[in-house]
């Protein structure tokens, strides 16, 4: 087929038929050297522009991507910006070879398979370093690191547009990620400036939030949770709060990692991955609210049910949401697990057993040599205790006699 004129669309080139033999050209009616390659298999957005340098002229002809894989619109902006390089005498590709093709994109990819997939990260954690690098940093893939490490001044023009239009933490955390893939990137290239060019951006204030309970706050909580409606999610609160777990692991808590004999539960993927894996010591009440959630949930959602400890009606099969009202329940969620905290300190719970408990970091060398899992039965009186205190300090004599007894 002979070569042809056309404006470039996606609609367009999706028409241009494939070669049935050798290929041919689709030039771009509106950006000269623009053009699209097809073959006898696929057809690739390309462009091509005379590189004058020292007194020479050469041609450089280069893939800037297969439509399917990129639109239209995304080629032709690469494609100008790449043009426009060679105009200017820089060819578009040769800091990307100089450095071993460590563009971000290429940095993070290595940085996703290698270290965060290979070292059992949580799916949590790979799924915020997806939004910020293939979300955020979107249009930052095919630059090349060595670009970002001599121009710090991009980055911190970029984390204060995140903060403008995403928040403050999103900001900051986009950096972090930033930062980690720039540092892993470094290990292997050399070439790479040495200072991460993520140091030069001020960091915007982030405070812990403060929505912990206190004993005084327990009344109206189990008030509360008696009105929740839905059995599962009463229970699923009540469960958050007795035990301080973060919300994500315990909505993917199934039965084969209940074991009633050593009344405890096992987090085999808690925040920080499989080498964070825990065990969490259940009280009476927690191990009762348990027994009851198994009753609702056969009756709820029969085939999840004998799977997942909290059934859902989503596609994965278990809880996804546990949000409520607050004006219905006042605390919830990682609330929860601020209040277990606080109240743990009330009820005289040592900082280490908390520590424990939560499946915190252990502060200092000498809590490094404790092995945890001697210290279960230790562990199930102090929550046995922790339990006891959070019912006598806010439940009425009924709503313990139901949640508890």
């Amino acid at each position: 087929m002979p070569d042809t004129r056309i404006a470039l669309t996606d609609k367009a080139v999706a028409k241009l038929p494939l070669a049935t033999q050798g290929q041919y050209l689709a030039r771009d009616t509106e950006l000269p050297g623009f053009f699209v390659l097809i073959g006898k298999a696929k057809k690739t957005y390309t462009i091509q522009g005379d590189l004058r340098r020292d007194g020479l002229r050469k041609s450089v002809r280069l893939a800037v991507g297969q439509a399917g894989d990129i639109n239209a619109r995304e080629a032709r902006a690469k494609a100008k910006e790449w043009l426009g390089k060679i105009a200017s005498g820089e060819h578009p590709t040769e800091e990307r070879r100089r450095t071993g093709g460590a563009t971000l994109g290429d940095a993070y990819q290595r940085y996703l398979e290698v270290h965060m997939v290979r070292k059992g990260r949580s799916a949590g954690t790979i799924a915020n370093l997806k939004d910020h690098m293939e979300r955020l940093l979107k249009d930052w893939q095919d630059t090349p690191l060595a670009t970002l490490g001599r121009n710090p001044a991009m980055v911190a023009e970029r984390h204060d547009k995140i903060t403008g239009e995403n928040g403050p933490y999103i900001a900051n955390g986009t950096m972090r990620s930033l930062r980690a893939v720039y540092n892993h990137a470094r290990k292997t290239n050399r070439d790479l400036p040495p200072e991460n060019p993520v140091y030069g951006i001020d960091w915007n204030v982030e405070t812990r939030r403060d929505t912990g309970m206190g004993v005084e706050d327990l009344p109206r909580w189990f008030a509360e949770l008696e009105a929740v409606t839905n059995p599962i999610r009463r229970e699923f609160h009540l469960i958050s709060l007795l035990s301080g777990s973060r919300p994500d692991a315990l909505k993917k808590a199934r039965w084969e990692h209940l074991n009633v004999k050593r009344s405890t539960l096992h987090i085999p993927r808690p925040k920080g991955g499989e080498r964070k894996a825990f065990d969490i010591p259940l009280s009476r009440a927690m191990l009762r609210a348990l027994w009851r959630v198994r009753k609702a949930a056969r009756m709820m959602y029969p085939r999840q049910s004998t799977e997942w400890i909290f059934p859902g009606a989503s596609a994965a099969g278990h809880m996804v949401e546990h949000w409520e009202k607050r004006e219905a329940l006042f605390k919830w969620g990682n609330d929860l697990r601020q209040s277990y905290r606080t109240l743990a300190q009330h009820a005289g719970l040592s900082d280490l057993d908390a520590h424990l408990l939560m499946n915190h970091s252990l502060p200092g060398v000498n809590a490094g040599y404790i092995t945890r899992g001697k210290l279960v039965d230790h562990l199930r009186g102090e929550q046995e205790r922790l339990s006891r205190f959070i019912f006598a300090s806010g439940a009425t004599e009924k709503q313990e006699r139901r949640l508890a007894a």
